[in-house]
């Protein structure tokens, strides 16, 4: 892919490709209000105050809201690499499916599960559950079978993996250095 900047490493590279679908100008800049979809693009699960000091983080100082696509890479490349916004392993999601079904159903109601996701915790708005219902709903119960739709949740080769094996790769070459 080539976007006039010099990309490192596979980390980098994905990186550069999120960003890059919310790039409507091609000048490598996005709308700092697009932050949080491309962290979302790459499988982060950050929580909003993650997202703001991120936008924050990355604002542009010649381009105020907007970020730069050299500084967010930067910026994320270093929080992936630490692990952060990284989403819950399927057995932690299963875990806390399970408390909210004390009766073992192995299911949760739409309405019992939208009321919960818009008023505890981080809470998501109409839009956002707009969003989740069709992967999340079974059509025919009209209800979240919870053990189907952790397997649709979960990636195959997350960014955290490609981000550790660039920490590693990194590592190593430092050490490499100091000999």
């Amino acid at each position: 892919m080539e976007i006039g900047i010099s990309l490192s490493n596979e980390l980098e590279v994905r990186i550069s490709e999120a960003f890059c679908i919310f790039d409507h100008h091609g000048d490598k800049y996005i709308d700092t209000r697009n932050i949080g979809n491309v962290l979302r693009f790459l499988g982060c699960v950050p929580t909003n105050k993650e997202v703001n000091e991120i936008i924050a983080a990355t604002d542009s100082v010649e381009n105020p809201g907007e970020a730069h696509l050299p500084k967010f890479m930067a910026h994320v490349s270093h929080l992936l690499m630490e692990r952060k916004m990284e989403p819950a392993s399927p057995q932690k999601l299963l875990e806390a499916f399970e408390v909210l079904d004390p009766e073992n159903k192995r299911f949760l109601t739409k309405e019992y599960f939208g009321k919960l996701m818009s008023e505890e915790g981080e809470v998501f708005d109409k839009e956002e559950l707009d969003a989740m219902w069709p992967v999340a709903i079974d059509p025919i119960t009209d209800n979240i079978p919870y053990i189907f739709y952790i397997n649709k949740l979960k990636h195959k080769t997350t960014i955290y993996d490609v981000a550790e094996a660039v920490k590693e790769e990194l590592a190593a070459n430092e050490k490499e250095k100091k000999k």
